[in-house]
């Protein structure tokens, strides 16, 4: 078991990928914003890739646990430390019953932190899954972040905690995190030549776009797109600006909404419809680096990609979430 001393400015439990089969009845997928760390975590303790963990977005959580345990530590490093003393990332260890463990805030590259626990996460599914909805108020624990008191129970590990201590990543399976992080997209469904000229597409392209401070596990906000040549003079009976559209559904998780001039990634926690443009979409290997993106300091640039490179890269990435890149 582990009691919550400090939730942190945001600490979620998030499995992956999420609640799946959804979207029709309005509710997003939800799930680990950087499936990438959560995966690994779980592959060093000895968890299915899915298993629910921690997601520490910003920093400042500490716990107390309750149990001996297994634990890996996953993502931006936030200066972990046991008992006081420095805790390693992108490898498996033990704790025991009382030690505490706590972290500072998101380091230099990357924003999101997680852990991984021999067992998993114990709390109760919602419609398959263990994800916490923030928007929704459902999943994850009570629907909601973690508060100083809570407690979390886990499950049964796969195998003996000592035999889990100590596995560690090959060094080439440990994510690069950046500065500027170059995603794959699909252009559309509401793209060129219909709502945007090829040159507002080759402005969303060629140019790299902050990310903006009111970024959330709903949408991640860009800077205000000067020059995106929309194709339209207005949205017609979807309303005065060219971006508007009849309502439709959106392609969540990595659609890239064009509200107004603002460019927003809609993205775990996202909207599943509504009346703004649509112009491309992040392909599903690449979501992770989303989660990692720190608002009003990274950003993104998009790099185009077709449907067989996108189904090329998600089959590369089981193969990276897996006991191969263990060392």
């Amino acid at each position: 078991m582990l009691k919550i001393i400090n939730g942190g400015i945001e600490t979620v439990v998030e499995d992956w990928p999420g609640r799946i089969g959804y979207l029709d009845n309005g509710m997003s997928s939800s799930g680990a914003f950087d499936n990438v760390a959560l995966g690994l975590a779980n592959v060093l303790v000895g968890n299915p890739s899915g298993e629910a963990g921690l997601e520490i977005a910003g920093g400042y959580f500490q716990a107390e646990f309750g149990a001996d345990a297994v634990i890996a530590i996953t993502g931006t490093d936030m200066k972990p430390t046991v008992n006081d003393q420095p805790a390693p990332l992108w490898e498996s260890i033990k704790v025991c019953k009382g030690d505490v463990i706590k972290f500072s805030h998101f380091s230099e590259f990357g924003f999101r932190a997680y852990i991984g626990v021999a067992g998993g996460i114990d709390v109760p599914p919602v419609l398959g899954s263990k994800s916490t909805c923030l928007f929704g108020s459902y999943g994850g624990y009570e629907g909601r972040k973690l508060q100083a008191g809570d407690v979390l129970t886990f499950g049964s590990p796969a195998k003996d905690l000592d035999s889990l201590a100590g596995r560690k990543l090959k060094p080439e399976a440990i994510p690069q995190y950046s500065r500027e992080w170059v995603l794959r997209a699909i252009p559309g469904p509401n793209t060129s030549p219909d709502y945007l000229k090829k040159e507002g597409m080759d402005y969303l392209f060629e140019n790299s776009h902050k990310v903006q401070h009111s970024s959330n596990r709903s949408a991640v906000r860009l800077a205000e797109a000067k020059d995106l040549a929309f194709a339209r003079p207005d949205g017609g009976v979807a309303g005065s600006h060219p971006s508007n559209v009849l309502d439709h559904a959106y392609a969540i998780r990595g659609s890239l909404n064009i509200c107004g001039n603002t460019p927003i990634l809609l993205i775990a926690d996202g909207p599943t419809l509504g009346g703004y443009m649509n112009a491309m979409c992040v392909i599903n290997a690449d979501l992770w680096m989303i989660g990692q993106c720190t608002p009003g300091r990274d950003f993104v640039k998009f790099e185009y990609c077709t449907p067989e490179e996108a189904v090329a890269a998600r089959k590369q990435q089981r193969e990276w979430l897996s006991e191969k890149s263990l060392a």
